[in-house]
């Protein structure tokens, strides 16, 4: 059964069972939602008789409350990896879904392959009463965020932190704290907020990842991320 509930559990999308959307192969279960087992499927389009209309998962997060929004990641996250592992990696024999368990099985090598998940840090700077933002290209036009990278092979997160930042904006953070994760599926991120302190440099850009970047008032910060995203969430505990 499909449905999508918004924040004040007001129904999106109508409700449909698998058959009315042609019984999708490769479905995988990904948890439950008001106690009715949920499963997800890729499908090209809304079969005729459903009312609604496919739309990107990421408008989508805006509108969803936060249990909704955890299991819609979960399934993006499921389904990228079940696509991306049809055949083993060692020997190339087809794989198929294990039983009982989110994995990929090799019959020809025994090879069991889990959904990949790629930690990401994400870091808030502040001197006295100000933040350090700055924008990648990606970003819509105007807005502004915390730095973040991905963390590499044999590095603590807080390496990562302190690499990411002197990569990026050519300056020294200290006073590393912790602030709260969370799973991001485009396509198999889990982000991991920090707050630092400002410890020395100049802020210098790297051209090919920063945009732009800058020194900006906890009272006059530019646009911002959605509320949804941990971005939001870390820029605006440290405006409190």
């Amino acid at each position: 059964m499909l449905t999508t509930i918004d924040q004040n559990g007001n129904n999106i999308f109508p409700y449909g069972c698998a058959s009315d959307f042609g019984s999708p192969k490769d479905s995988l279960l990904v948890g439950t939602w008001q106690g009715l087992a949920c499963y997800a499927a890729e499908i090209d389009k809304i079969p005729d008789g459903i009312s609604g209309e496919l739309m990107p998962v990421r408008s989508l997060f805006n509108l969803l409350g936060a249990e909704a929004v955890s299991l819609v990641g979960r399934a993006m996250q499921l389904l990228d990896w079940q696509k991306n592992h049809r055949y083993c990696g060692r020997c190339g024999a087809p794989t198929t879904v294990k039983t009982g368990a989110f994995a990929m099985s090799c019959a020809g090598c025994d090879l069991v392959v889990y959904p990949r998940i790629s930690p990401a840090i994400m870091v808030l700077i502040s001197r006295g009463d100000e933040l350090l933002l700055a924008r990648s290209h990606r970003f819509k036009p105007g807005v502004f965020s915390a730095l973040a990278g991905f963390v590499e092979a044999g590095e603590t997160l807080e390496q990562c932190a302190v690499r990411e930042v002197r990569e990026e904006v050519g300056i020294e953070i200290t006073n590393l704290r912790y602030f709260g994760s969370q799973p991001w599926p485009f396509p198999d991120s889990l982000m991991v907020a920090f707050f630092a302190d400002y410890a020395g440099g100049t802020i210098q850009p790297d051209p090919l990842e920063i945009e732009a970047a800058g020194w900006f008032l906890r009272d006059a910060l530019p646009i911002l991320p959605e509320p949804v995203s941990i971005a939001r969430q870390l820029i605006d505990a440290a405006t409190l």
